[in-house]
């Protein structure tokens, strides 16, 4: 299986991801995707920014991990992760999950499992900067933690 994983600054273009995918099997019959967007609001609060962090290399090192843990239930023929750092601004593109396998249970799936898994155990902190001014950490919500209890056994 092709597992490709990017974390940076530069935004992506969906279309060219998807055909990427599409193209790594003849026998790809479903291409699944997910594009997480920034809101402009949270906690009720309009938001201005959202500022990404990361751990460079522990970070890839475990997008990685759970692609590979996707692969073991899943038979894939490829997936991408992409996931944006730095300031973001409402409407910006901030994660692509993409699979590709031979049938769109298998893909929908994988790329549901995996966007789950990215919420809650990979290592990124985000910090938002609201209209009033305040800056704040985004803590993990409770509904991420109850939405990866469903993938364990």
């Amino acid at each position: 299986m092709n597992i490709v994983v990017r974390v940076g600054k530069a935004d992506f273009d969906v279309g060219a991801e998807c055909r990427a995918l599409a193209s790594h099997s003849p026998q790809s019959g479903a291409v699944v995707q997910f594009v997480g967007l920034m809101r402009d609001s949270n906690q009720g609060d309009d938001v201005l920014t959202m500022e990404l962090e990361h751990y460079p290399g522990m970070t890839e090192r475990r997008i990685t991990e759970i692609v590979e843990l996707a692969q073991q239930r899943w038979p894939l023929f490829a997936t991408t992760v992409i996931h944006r750092v730095g300031v973001l601004y409402p409407q910006d593109q901030i994660v692509f999950v993409g699979v590709s396998a031979a049938h769109r249970h298998d893909a929908f799936q994988a790329c549901e499992f995996i966007m789950d898994y990215l919420k809650t155990e990979a290592p990124f902190w985000k910090k938002e900067r609201t209209l009033t001014g305040e800056q704040r950490w985004v803590d993990a919500r409770q509904t991420d933690q109850q939405a990866l209890k469903r993938w364990q056994v």
